[in-house]
């Protein structure tokens, strides 16, 4: 396996709470004032529980249902809840598809978290569309998908390994090669604008 997942990340003991949640929730938009609108810098209380533990999490920015920023980590020596802040204010100043966000606009954004579990190697007949993200990974070059991704945009598996492929900047059938390495996750994914109970485990 690629040395990008030999970490000793946790997997998933329990489900994320509500609170689990919603705590997760507050820490982004916090990072996201207290760093943009104020320019302090700031990091979370010492969190507990689940917040405590080491998992990759991705956060997505919307304003008006637009995609504004995403960016993630697969895995961390963070805690959750450390993660969650950064990745909040790499998604808003870094991702070099959009201009960083503007101090005005921090109002506008909505926030979506996805807590990811421990990448695994994945065939093409077991990946299960709306539950497994995807990591195409060919010697240099790597490409990751949320969950989310190929259930919102009804993508079949082929679709969706080929897709991945091209975020990796590889030809969109290189998920054929035997030097391609996939890997398949799942993701707890939640917003502010629904009950923190959606789960793609």
């Amino acid at each position: 396996m690629s040395p990008l997942f030999n970490s000793r990340a946790a997997e998933f003991s329990e489900s994320l709470s509500n609170d689990d949640k919603s705590a997760l929730l507050k820490i982004a938009r916090q990072s996201l004032v207290e760093t943009i609108v104020h320019g302090r810098r700031w990091q979370p209380d010492a969190p507990l529980g689940m917040l405590a533990e080491r998992h990759g999490a991705f956060v997505t920015l919307h304003v008006r249902g637009k995609l504004r920023g995403c960016v993630g980590q697969v895995e961390t020596h963070k805690s959750l809840a450390e993660t969650v802040a950064r990745c909040a204010i790499s998604a808003a100043r870094e991702d070099d598809r959009f201009n960083p966000v503007q101090p005005d606009e921090v109002a506008q954004l909505a926030i979506e978290i996805s807590v990811l579990s421990p990448p695994k190697p994945i065939t093409r007949e077991e990946i299960v569309i709306g539950k497994h993200g995807l990591i195409v990974e060919c010697g240099p070059f790597r490409g990751l998908l949320l969950p989310q991704v190929a259930s919102e945009r009804n993508w079949t598996a082929e679709k969706f390994l080929s897709e991945t492929c091209l975020k990796a900047g590889l030809p969109k059938d290189a998920w054929k090669s035997a030097e391609t390495q996939i890997f398949g996750f799942t993701a707890d994914v939640f917003s502010e604008h629904d009950a923190p109970s959606k789960s793609s485990k």
